[in-house]
């Protein structure tokens, strides 16, 4: 997958009451059945947990998403997504989110938590962005207020990091995060040529 690069980048797997997690330090092709850290998710507490390994720094920004009813989140170091946090905080603000429309990839993005179907054509496309943090576990906070404030998002952006996805099972997460590195990508080249990633007001419907 585009942007699990080295040891980088990690997944989580939730099935019922259990939560399945990637190691940190490992390279994911790697990775053997015996390496996944199994976490009980009522009581936060590890059910395996391999001795020679340790737990992968995203554990609590994965929990953040199985609270919002995620049942698989990514993490990617993705070029294209940190490219795009550049370009949206050198044009737009540091405040500004990442928004795009009228494309057709867009369509492989759900509407949100609890809504039927996915993104239209003429939908817009908005993936907030926060600042990344030295320490991986210190992105939790903002994180979270990132999905309270955009409740339908599939995905957070963090500056020069990389991005988190999920989706609400392993196909959904793998194929949202598919769609967001092709759009990301896309939208750094649409740049490049100096084209617009939202249409001109009048010229958007829906």
């Amino acid at each position: 997958m585009s942007g699990v690069t080295g040891t980088g980048g990690g997944t989580s797997i939730r099935k019922d009451d259990h939560i399945f997690l990637a190691p940190s330090g490992v390279q994911k092709e790697l990775m053997k059945p015996t390496d996944i850290f199994v976490l009980d998710y009522p009581t936060k507490t590890y059910i395996r947990k391999p001795q020679t390994l340790k737990p992968s720094q995203c554990t609590p920004l994965f929990l953040a998403a199985f609270d919002r009813g995620a049942g698989c989140t990514i993490h990617t170091h993705s070029q294209w997504a940190v490219l795009i946090t550049l370009l949206v905080e050198r044009d737009h603000g540091k405040e500004a989110c990442f928004e795009v429309e009228q494309l057709e990839q867009i369509k492989g993005i759900g509407k949100g938590r609890g809504k039927q179907g996915s993104l239209g054509y003429y939908d817009k496309l908005v993936i907030p962005i926060i600042e990344n943090t030295a320490q991986e576990e210190d992105l939790t906070e903002s994180l979270e207020e990132a999905m309270e404030r955009y409740p339908d998002t599939y995905a957070v952006l963090v500056r020069r990091h990389g991005i988190y996805v999920w989706g609400d099972n392993v196909h959904k997460a793998k194929t949202q995060c598919e769609s967001l590195d092709y759009i990301f990508q896309l939208a750094v080249e649409m740049h490049k040529l100096g084209l617009p990633w939202t249409a001109p007001k009048g010229l958007s419907e829906g």
